[in-house]
């Protein structure tokens, strides 16, 4: 948060130094299900502490913090959800996204974050072999196990644009780097006759074979194991996802996969990205803009690219037409179609 004080204050360096705080009040409060016994009625510190197996003492600072912090409300010694809170974080919504902590907080991550003086002056991360984009590195597979809940949304606001562009076909689809697979799950319910081929490390598409049989696409659902930048794709795609992917590499990488995307697409295909893209001035949307220090800390070249920046590449490997198309601003990210 800032803040815009008459005087010069400190006020901001110290949030912004104790944030390390926040974001383990917010861990503890999703172990202990804080959230989920307060949706279920109970509303007193006492309460709240022998649901979840606590000492009253504990549950009161915690809470008292969490209120501070905007996820709870208090009035005469009671707790009560706040709106985002009751829809995201108590464990009984359908669109609760706590597991995202189990990425979002996870050691590599908070590790890079620990040695970020060094990978600014080095330009890149200092974490060993490469960082987050090591071949099958393991937090792949928790990043695709804790954050599709996170996707679910905008999974289907970007299917929903795409049967508007390509609708009544029989896709063919590849989805690069699927992980959770939930963008190429959607398209698959949105198209009734689409078939999904979904490229990402053999562990981590596992987690994606398991939400496609959830979903009731399995049949419609293939794999293809490997690094996009090695195996074969195949051609004749009509379509071709490439979800948060682009941002862990430099314009040159990219430019090379999006090569290899447009070999493999149909003459009347289409490329439809989903990224953190911030305005031309760098520092506005703030999600997306601060995107850009997540790269700097856990890949050696990556970076939140700006629709300027990604429709540059997209020409320079051979796309005709790249079009912005913002989603709502509750979401960081945003999309882009290309045309072959």
């Amino acid at each position: 948060m800032s803040h815009s004080f008459p005087e010069p204050s400190p006020i901001l360096f110290f949030e912004t130094v104790n944030a390390y705080q926040r974001s383990a009040a917010i861990r503890a409060a999703i172990e202990l299900d804080v959230f989920t016994h307060i949706g279920a009625g109970k509303s007193t510190a006492s309460e709240v502490a022998e649901a979840s197996e606590s000492t009253e003492r504990g549950l009161r600072i915690l809470c008292d913090s969490l209120t501070v912090m905007g996820f709870l409300t208090k009035q005469d010694g009671r707790y009560q959800l706040t709106q985002d809170s009751a829809v995201f974080l108590d464990r009984r919504s359908p669109a609760f996204i706590g597991g995202a902590i189990e990425f979002l907080l996870s050691p590599m991550l908070v590790e890079s974050f620990e040695h970020l003086t060094e990978a600014v002056r080095k330009g890149g991360t200092a974490l060993p072999e490469a960082g987050s984009i090591a071949p099958e590195h393991p937090v792949w597979v928790r990043f695709a196990r804790a954050m599709a809940p996170m996707m679910t949304m905008p999974s289907q606001l970007m299917a929903q644009l795409i049967a508007q562009q390509m609708p009544e076909r029989k896709l063919k689809v590849l989805d690069i780097a699927a992980g959770h697979g939930m963008f190429g799950i959607a398209v698959a319910r949105q198209l009734p006759e689409a078939e999904i081929t979904a490229l990402d490390w053999p562990n981590v598409l596992e987690v994606a074979q398991a939400n496609a049989e959830q979903a009731g696409v399995g049949e419609r659902y293939h794999l293809l194991p490997g690094s996009a930048f090695e195996v074969d794709y195949g051609s004749d795609y009509d379509l071709i996802l490439l979800t948060n992917f682009l941002h862990h590499f430099d314009p040159q990488t990219c430019e090379q996969l999006l090569r290899r995307v447009h070999a493999a697409l149909s003459r009347n295909g289409k490329a439809v990205t989903l990224e953190f893209i911030p305005n031309e001035d760098r520092v506005s949307p703030p999600g997306s803009a601060m995107f850009s220090l997540v790269m700097l800390g856990s890949t050696p070249h990556g970076d939140a690219y700006t629709f300027s920046e990604l429709e540059r590449m997209f020409a320079t490997a051979g796309f005709t037409r790249s079009m912005f198309h913002p989603l709502p601003p509750s979401f960081p990210q945003q999309i882009v179609v290309s045309d072959k």
